[in-house]
């Protein structure tokens, strides 16, 4: 059984972790994100106290972790691409998705992003975006399968890292 709730400060540890195990299996995989130091304890604490992070518990236990910000994303202003909708609309990001070493290969993060999505539908979001590394096949496969379209490039870290950008827009 798996539920989404809320991260709080007691689940930091276990959020560190899925950090640092997701940052080796990337590594291991020659995918070069998530390599520079982020994401870190300082930005996962950011994301608990600004109530954007979220813990997928699986039988009891932490299993997956992700983001949604509901802010403007800078680096979404200029993308070579399109967004779908109007400019100036607003939309949630999803970020920072990441499944506990443990849990891989168990689907979880096909519930883990179905339920960051349902969380944005409570919220009153139809427009969703997300970005991750091109190399990063898991995360796109897994953005593509759950409708999200890929809608072109962004640029991260004062233009230092490229993103393919997809984006879930529920009113079409």
């Amino acid at each position: 059984m798996s539920s989404l709730r809320s991260a709080s400060m007691e689940d930091l540890s276990f959020i560190l972790e899925i950090f640092a195990s997701a940052v080796e299996m990337l590594k291991s995989k020659d995918i070069d994100q998530w390599q520079n130091g982020y994401p870190n304890e300082e930005q996962a604490v950011i994301d608990i106290q600004g109530k954007q992070s979220y813990i997928l518990t699986f039988n009891g236990k932490v299993a997956a972790v992700g983001t949604i910000t509901t802010d403007r994303d800078p680096s979404y202003s200029a993308i070579d691409g399109s967004w779908a909708g109007k400019d100036g609309d607003k939309y949630a990001s999803l970020h920072r998705i990441a499944v506990s070493e443990a849990f891989r290969g168990k689907r979880l993060g096909q519930l883990v992003l179905s339920a960051l999505v349902e969380k944005c539908k409570e919220l009153g979001f139809s427009d969703i975006r997300a970005d991750t590394h091109r190399d990063n096949n898991a995360m796109r496969k897994l953005l593509s399968a759950n409708s999200f379209e890929y809608r072109g490039i962004i640029s991260k870290n004062n233009n230092c890292s490229m993103r393919l950008a997809y984006q879930l827009h529920l009113d079409r």
